[in-house]
């Protein structure tokens, strides 16, 4: 969907880390892999977002311009990785989560972030960022 046909699986072993990493290669000008880091504070993977891999976007915690986000400034705030880690509210109850620009941007993008939000939950970053690497995605499709 994102990508189309010129991606190319490329598994290597990382003796970085000791893990395997997952790189897929696009004719654009960065690569889809598998890193932690690149998971938004809201659940959305930017490693495999258009923008990031055409360098429009440097991704969601690199991207200073992305001050008007609450949900950033948030768990900014709270030393939060993402809303996976709030203890302070559930998910349904954030506003800042669930506010009006949160719900356009899932109906625009067929977006379902709290499902991203609980298979951080469910898989740990490393495996999150695996999956969504393996099948390309950004986000995961609203029911």
């Amino acid at each position: 969907m994102l990508l189309g046909s010129d991606v190319r699986p490329d598994v290597s072993p990382s003796f970085e880390t000791n893990n395997f990493k997952i790189k897929m290669k696009t004719t654009n000008s960065k690569e889809i892999i598998a890193d932690r880091n690149m998971i938004a504070y809201c659940g959305l993977y930017c490693g495999a977002c258009r923008s990031y891999l055409s360098g429009k976007c440097p991704g969601c915690k690199e991207n200073t311009k992305a001050s008007w986000c609450k949900i950033r400034s948030c768990c900014q705030e709270n030393n939060f990785l993402s809303c996976a880690d709030c203890t302070l509210l559930e998910l349904k109850a954030c506003k800042k989560y669930n506010s009006l620009i949160s719900k356009m941007f899932g109906l625009v993008f067929n977006s379902d972030r709290s499902a991203c939000v609980g298979k951080i939950k469910l898989l740990g970053y490393d495996g999150f960022a695996t999956e969504m690497t393996l099948n390309k995605k950004q986000t995961l499709p609203r029911k």
